[in-house]
């Protein structure tokens, strides 16, 4: 597959995955009456059931990362060269943004603005620190173990942290930049976005260092939830 096709797949993907996100959110709150649970809830279920659609439509082409957590761990991993990280978080990041406007388009909101949601303290930032890990987790592990359970084990444990975390389960950086300009249900304070990004980074870098332990690197050919060849770029760490 060539490069330019998975940095196209990457970015609908990660535009697709905010339109979800942010629209269903929109939705939510306007059907819900008042009810943040209710809210959330209708949330966390579209967010978990789309981000399954993508990543099987997707994986196929780019590896369906949709996040660059997620790159940069399968780079440290040796899954994808180096030289294609950075183009596959810059797809990433735009492509979130474009999900956020047309989500704002579609609901009749200004197309940018600055979310007033005020998403900080410690408590927020450990959130996504488990957040982020427990998602890499999920995807080393069900990768190097069972490869077709990746789909349907990253969107359960979505819908499942969108509750058990205090922060909802952003893990994302796109994201969480994304929904900076979002003054919605979904939304995050830009001057909340850095702390909760910085989490993200560390939590990825502790479930890819715990993980890659836990589970040995498969061997040279063997492919990860069928799309990318493990050994194929050296040694896993």
């Amino acid at each position: 597959m060539t490069l330019a096709r998975r940095l196209v797949a990457e970015g609908l993907g990660t535009g697709l995955l905010l339109a979800v996100v942010v629209g269903s959110g929109i939705m939510a709150e306007r059907l819900a009456g008042g009810n943040v649970a209710i809210a959330l809830l209708a949330n966390a279920l579209a967010t978990g059931a789309g981000l399954l659609a993508l990543i099987l439509m997707f994986g196929a082409i780019s590896g369906a990362h949709f996040n660059p957590v997620v790159t940069l761990s399968e780079a440290w991993q040796r899954n994808m060269p180096a030289r294609e990280v950075l183009p596959y978080i810059v797809v990433q990041i735009a492509g979130a943004f474009v999900g956020v406007l047309a989500a704002h388009a579609m609901f009749e909101l200004p197309l940018l603005s600055a979310a007033q949601h005020v998403r900080g303290g410690a408590a927020q930032w450990f959130s996504e620190f488990v957040a982020t890990f427990g998602l890499l987790a999920v995807i080393i592990g069900c990768a190097r173990s069972r490869p077709a359970s990746v789909p349907s084990a990253v969107a359960a444990y979505i819908v499942s942290a969108y509750w058990f975390t205090a922060s909802t389960s952003f893990a994302n950086p796109a994201v969480t930049l994304a929904r900076a300009a979002s003054d919605t249900f979904a939304g995050i304070r830009p001057a909340d976005a850095p702390a909760f990004i910085l989490a993200q980074l560390a939590g990825a870098a502790a479930a890819t260092l715990l993980m890659c332990w836990l589970y040995p690197a498969p061997p040279k050919g063997a492919t990860v939830a069928g799309t990318v060849a493990p050994g194929d770029f050296g040694p896993a760490p």
